[in-house]
């Protein structure tokens, strides 16, 4: 009886011990790749937004979302960098996703505006 409190110590410290090790080998991950993000790189950010680096400066990334449309984010709301192999495999995969999609018309400024202005 006297050895079973030890044991249910280490049995439930050791799992803890262990996840705080993997906490902070993901956030050094995080905090590396966040410095070393360059210009051109396509980015997501935590918020879901996907954008291009356009310029960079020590705490903030400015990011081209549209074209000339560019937003300035800290670096910490960067959470991963987009590598070539999934840029073309979405943009693939975004055209071959089936025959009934129909193609995007530009309205006019006129259309838009009695669009947004209906009661």
């Amino acid at each position: 009886m006297e050895l079973l409190f030890p044991l249910l110590l280490v049995a439930l410290l050791v799992p803890m011990f262990l996840g705080v090790r993997r906490q902070k080998r993901e956030a050094e991950k995080v905090t590396q790749m966040q410095d070393s993000l360059k210009i051109g790189d396509q980015v997501v950010t935590t918020s879901g937004l996907y954008g291009t680096v356009v310029e960079l400066d020590d705490t903030t990334v400015d990011l081209e979302i549209a074209e000339d449309v560019v937003t300035t984010w800290l670096r910490q709301a960067i959470r991963e960098v987009r590598t070539d192999d999934q840029v073309s495999t979405e943009e693939t995969g975004s055209e071959t996703t089936g025959s009934d999609t129909t193609e995007a018309v530009e309205e006019s400024a006129e259309q838009t505006e009695t669009r947004l202005t209906k009661d």
